[in-house]
């Protein structure tokens, strides 16, 4: 059998220690993580500004838990069993349990939670979670989940239906709320990338087309940051505190340049639209706030 559509080895995915990640992030961290998502394109928003500027009175995005204490691209390892350029993105979520600071050390604990066999020539899913403590206080700060597609990995006997089956919230009518406009930039994913996700696949465009795209894309993640940007800008209202949960599906990649709809409906449901191809970058989204 090819090895480019062998099935995965569950044993040795399972088997795979993923490195516990304590981390000291500054304010300019901080900083830098907010203007890879698309904070101070408008450099007259003061709202905007308290997330980017280390000399006011600064606050962090909460999404930037996903960056915070992340083990990196650890499925490149050779030892995972999982060849890297099948790997895709496609659920995310964040439950936020504590205020997230702007500096200050965190220790990412990142484990494996189930690993689902959709068949023959079908995908594998691996679902994974981080859980973030503050390292001095033992505080937990945030629990990440994400769902990962290995493309044509399935098919080496495992259970085909997931133990954690998605929430799915519908809008409450036909047309949202709030539809905002954000544009992606150019070099965006070459900013995102300095938050510690170094896979390749976002830099170098011979690896883009070995897994099939014209140019190097979007960081999911990095699409998943704007959507909190977007979020709590129209219903949180620049409170970086009050966003509790944000979970959603990445139905298509972003290529960097192109410019982002969210609708957004006032229960928290929301999509996300590349607009220049008129197609779904991620759908099944939702958010709550206090």
């Amino acid at each position: 059998m090819n090895s480019m559509t062998a099935p995965i080895n569950p044993r040795k995915l399972l088997a795979y220690a993923i490195p516990m990640v304590r981390q000291t992030f500054t304010r300019k961290d901080s900083a830098l993580y907010a203007l890879s998502i698309g904070f101070g394109c408008d450099p007259l928003d003061e709202q905007q500004l308290r997330f980017v500027d280390p000399l006011r009175d600064q606050v962090a995005v909460p999404s930037m838990a996903l960056v915070l204490g992340h083990p990196g691209f650890w499925l490149a390892d050779p030892e995972s069993g999982v060849d890297p350029t099948r790997v895709v993105h496609g659920e995310q979520t964040i439950e936020l349990l504590g205020h997230l600071p702007v500096e200050g050390d965190v220790v990412g604990e990142t484990s494996i939670v189930e690993v689902v066999d959709k068949g023959p020539g079908k995908a594998a899913l691996l679902r994974t979670r981080k859980k973030l403590f503050d390292a001095k206080s033992g505080e937990l700060l945030a629990v990440t989940s994400s769902t990962t597609f290995i493309r044509e990995g399935g098919g080496f006997g495992g259970g085909n239906t997931t133990t954690l089956p998605p929430v799915v919230v519908e809008p409450t009518s036909l047309l949202p709320h709030h539809s905002l406009l954000l544009a992606t930039r150019p070099e965006q994913a070459l900013y995102y990338r300095l938050n510690g996700d170094n896979n390749p696949l976002h830099a170098d465009p011979a690896v883009a087309r070995l897994s099939g795209f014209p140019v190097p894309i979007l960081h999911g993640l990095c699409t998943f940051g704007m959507a909190c940007h977007a979020l709590v800008r129209v219903l949180g209202r620049y409170d970086p505190y009050s966003l509790r949960n944000l979970t959603g599906r990445f139905s298509a990649p972003v290529f960097p340049g192109e410019t982002l709809r969210f609708d957004i409906w006032n229960n928290g449901a929301f999509n996300v639209q590349v607009v220049e191809r008129d197609v779904a970058a991620i759908t099944n989204g939702h958010a709550s706030f206090e």
